[in-house]
């Protein structure tokens, strides 16, 4: 308790000193939570636009169809499929789907583009389809319904309630198909590369016109807890998944995605270590500056008889006010700069990173292992810091102390 006393006043001797190195210990922390709630924002971002904009959270096709949409590769015993999901109790939705080539024509241009067939209400439970209509109405369930892209309605020169007409191959006789609809919504996701070759269409009709007789190509699934869709082991993906069909998470079916998300972990770690390294000089610093001012206190205290390891402890603990002073001043800042950023964002303008589009703001997440560990790792470091010099004082020589005194 002594040395602790000790510390204290020593601490606080020089106190505008003092304030200015917590400053900057404390500013550390604040930007290590910053970052980190920045790069949490940044991956709910990129998931969120991932698995909820289309993909889903999991997907079960036949295998071999993603590599190039073949037609011909259709789930086996799709009724057995939607069924087992419908009995998952893990399962908060699910969206059949049909997937198909097509030449898109109005009466002024032509175009190319992947036609989905879906369940409109079912898709509501998958996807934000329904989210992203920019003009017209969602798909209601009647039968020339169709769904365009604001690129693709501008390349066509159509409006709602223009005619379009899909042009595609059969699945079961390859013999060329052409279909009349009518324009009932114009959508936007973001990504160029979705608005300009997506277009939407009832399930029922896509299965008629392309005489696929109740067959599918893919079902998006979603689940009640977002972590299952990360787990390969998970029961319902090992039923599903057979000698033809196969079904996977999405970061299997994104895994340029997910090694992206992966690597975001080690910037708040590099971050961190730049920032600390910075200040373990600062703390340095202000702490051969407090032992020079006393040097003449530690040369009589070693002439005294007071040990080395006391007066290692007496900086040491001196260091450990300082960091915990600092900690409750970052965690404090920390704390209402991350909550106003989570609410108001950080102005970020538009970017598209990897097919997702970030329009606007970037919300932080506050996390509370920020709150525990980055303190605990501060504290470390300070003290870290804090040997070298302590280590110094500890090696006074008596003699030559009150000499440099004089």
């Amino acid at each position: 308790m002594l040395t602790l006393k000790l510390a204290f006043r020593n601490l606080f001797r020089n106190t505008r000193r003092t304030i200015l190195t917590s400053l900057l210990i404390s500013s550390s922390l604040i930007v290590l939570i910053l970052v980190d709630g920045i790069m949490l924002g940044m991956m709910d971002v990129m998931v969120g636009g991932i698995t909820h904009t289309l993909e889903g959270e999991a997907q079960v096709t036949r295998k071999g169809f993603r590599n190039n949409f073949e037609v011909e590769y259709t789930i086996e015993n799709p009724t057995d499929v939607i069924s087992q999901i419908k009995a998952s109790d893990a399962v908060e939705g699910f969206g059949p789907r049909v997937i198909i080539g097509g030449m898109i024509a109005s009466s002024y241009n032509t175009t190319g583009g992947l036609v989905y067939g879906v369940d409109a209400r079912q898709e509501l439970n998958v996807s934000k389809i329904s989210d992203a209509i920019v003009a017209g109405q969602y798909l209601s369930g009647e039968a020339r319904e169709i769904l365009i892209g604001k690129p693709m309605a501008d390349l066509l020169e159509v409006e709602l309630g223009d005619r379009i007409i899909i042009t595609a191959a059969t699945v079961d006789t390859n013999e060329i198909t052409q279909e009349l609809f009518r324009l009932s919504g114009i959508f936007e996701f973001g990504p160029e590369e979705m608005d300009e070759n997506l277009i939407f269409i009832n399930l029922d009709k896509a299965q008629e016109v392309l005489g696929m007789q109740g067959n599918l190509h893919q079902v998006a699934i979603r689940f009640k807890d977002p972590e299952d869709s990360k787990n390969p082991e998970l029961p319902l993906f090992k039923q599903l998944t057979d000698e033809e069909n196969e079904a996977l998470g999405w970061l299997d079916l994104q895994p340029s995605i997910g090694a992206m998300i992966e690597m975001s972990g080690y910037t708040t770690a590099i971050v961190g270590t730049i920032l600390f390294l910075l200040t373990s000089l600062g703390v340095i610093n202000s702490m051969f500056m407090s032992i020079y001012e006393r040097i003449y206190e530690f040369g009589v205290a070693k002439a005294i008889g007071t040990t080395p390891w006391q007066i290692i402890q007496l900086v040491l603990f001196e260091a450990l006010l300082l960091a915990l002073l600092s900690c409750v001043i970052g965690l404090t800042l920390g704390y209402v700069l991350g909550d106003y950023f989570s609410v108001n964002g950080i102005p970020m303008g538009k970017m598209e990173v990897s097919g997702i589009v970030i329009d606007g703001n970037m919300y932080t997440r506050l996390a509370l292992y920020q709150f525990v560990n980055f303190p605990i790792y501060v504290t470390l470091l300070t003290l870290v810091a804090a040997i070298y010099p302590a280590t110094f004082a500890s090696r006074i020589v008596p003699t030559e102390a009150l000499q440099r005194a004089l």
